[in-house]
């Protein structure tokens, strides 16, 4: 009686402890869960490289599941050899990167790779609606689009409105005392150039300014205006700037440099010595003469810092001025209100033309999930760009973001107008050596043989 007893207390306690744990062996929560997890239509991976966007991306990918009922895992992976270890995980992994980040130069070795496909746009949201054209040329390879686009980097002409203003002010009390000689007037500004000046009379340029509130347009006008500048003590220079980054000097010969034309994917498409920018580059050397700033010393965090500190009225910075300036505001460092302009062009007769860089939303094409990896993407572009530059520092491409943020506004002007990064694997190297051609243009170089050399070791590669 006893043995019977035991038995069917050992059957009761097995009995028990499978109804607990699930045949799994996993413990009280473990059956809801496995059936939480076998209700998802698909998991798929997403790698990226910027650690500060991790949060970000995190409640992305938390929202877009539970709106889908997918499972998107983030994997935050370095940038040293990132489209290497893509196709590596692509080749001999388990767990196939199915969408990724990264910026719009690197996307032709990511197709020709296999590692990027055509995306499927069903929701059509890569159109002129929602994107720029420079949007979506960085995201074109071979006239088909490979990714979505995410947010991009620019630069643009920030300026110390109160010292604009006193400037305002000043030159508009002169004009009673000088309004009959002020069109009289011929004093010169002399931008040298190789055999060539650019002379133009004080008092007309002095007018433009006040026509548009001060902000200069042109580098003719930012001599002039520092020509007439009563500067405070604490005013080290009028117009500085990282003259060591191309980022913040290729504004100069953006708009007739070109390299793979309007998609960065064309090799018969590269004019790097010509006329035009060699004129360009003529007036950036000769501002070495007007505001001597020592290249090698010189940093963007150096300028910002001296802008904050209010030594500077003009610089030319990117996106994430305008944060750094407000929290400057909110710690009590930054005393100055301030404004966001396009960056001025070289001359009256020259336009310039910003660099950008566009990061994009990437379908791996090794994924074996491409419609809900394309789906996720399209929401990553379409739909969950709020607080991006809040949180991350990063302006989204869409033109829905950001809306009523006038300097963000400016930002997104000058990235409709903008130069984008090319694609081309032969020209992956171009833009260090365009530095370097610009540093040497600075230090008295000359521009036109430099770009002559330039113009045929880029067209080399494709030899």
């Amino acid at each position: 009686m006893k043995k019977k007893l035991l038995m069917v207390a050992v059957v009761i306690c097995m009995l028990a402890t499978f109804l607990y744990t699930g045949r799994d062996g996993k413990t009280a929560g473990g059956p809801k869960k496995e059936i939480e997890k076998t209700d998802l239509k698909e998991t798929i991976y997403f790698w990226y490289t910027d650690e500060s966007m991790t949060d970000f991306l995190s409640s992305a990918c938390v929202a877009y599941g539970e709106k889908n009922n997918v499972r998107v895992i983030p994997m935050l992976k370095s940038e040293s050899e990132y489209l290497e270890a893509l196709n590596d995980a692509s080749l001999h992994s388990g767990q196939v990167p199915d969408v990724y980040l990264i910026r719009n130069d690197s996307l032709e070795k990511a197709y020709l790779a296999g590692l990027a496909s055509h995306i499927m746009d069903t929701g059509k949201l890569c159109n002129t609606t929602h994107f720029p054209k420079t949007a979506l040329s960085a995201v074109t390879y071979k006239d088909k689009m490979i990714a979505y686009p995410f947010y991009y980097e620019t630069s643009a002409f920030v300026y110390n409105k109160n010292y604009v203003e006193a400037w305002v002010e000043g030159q508009l009390a002169k004009v009673p005392e000088e309004e009959e000689d002020v069109n009289e007037e011929e004093d010169e500004v002399d931008l040298v150039g190789e055999g060539e000046a650019v002379i133009e009379q004080e008092g007309e340029i002095v007018s433009a300014l006040l026509e548009n509130d001060g902000i200069p347009t042109n580098v003719e006008e930012v001599l002039v205006f520092a020509n007439n500048y009563d500067a405070p003590e604490n005013v080290e220079a009028v117009f500085r700037w990282d003259v060591s980054d191309i980022f913040y000097n290729y504004f100069y010969v953006g708009n007739y440099m070109i390299v793979g034309g309007e998609d960065g994917d064309d090799e018969t498409k590269i004019s790097i010595s010509n006329e035009e920018t060699k004129k360009c580059l003529e007036i950036y050397q000769a501002l070495n003469q007007f505001f001597y700033i020592e290249s090698d010393t010189v940093s963007y965090d150096s300028v910002v810092q001296d802008f904050i500190d209010g030594k500077i009225v003009f610089t030319v910075a990117t996106t994430d001025v305008i944060k750094r300036l407000e929290e400057a505001r909110q710690e009590g460092t930054f005393a100055y209100e301030y404004g966001i302009a396009r960056v001025p062009r070289p001359s009256r007769e020259l336009d310039g033309k910003s660099l950008s860089v566009t990061t994009c939303v990437v379908v791996n094409g090794y994924s074996e999930n491409k419609e809900v990896a394309n789906d996720f993407a399209a929401f990553l572009a379409g739909e969950y760009y709020e607080n991006l530059y809040d949180r991350c520092n990063k302006v989204s491409a869409n033109y829905a973001a950001n809306r009523g943020n006038e300097g963000l506004a400016v930002f997104m002007q000058e990235y409709e107008n903008s130069r984008s990064l090319p694609k081309m694997i032969e020209t992956s190297h171009f833009w260090i050596q365009l530095e370097i051609l610009f540093s040497r243009v600075w230090d008295g170089g000359d521009a036109e043989q430099l770009l002559w050399e330039l113009d045929n070791r880029i067209k080399s590669q494709f030899q």
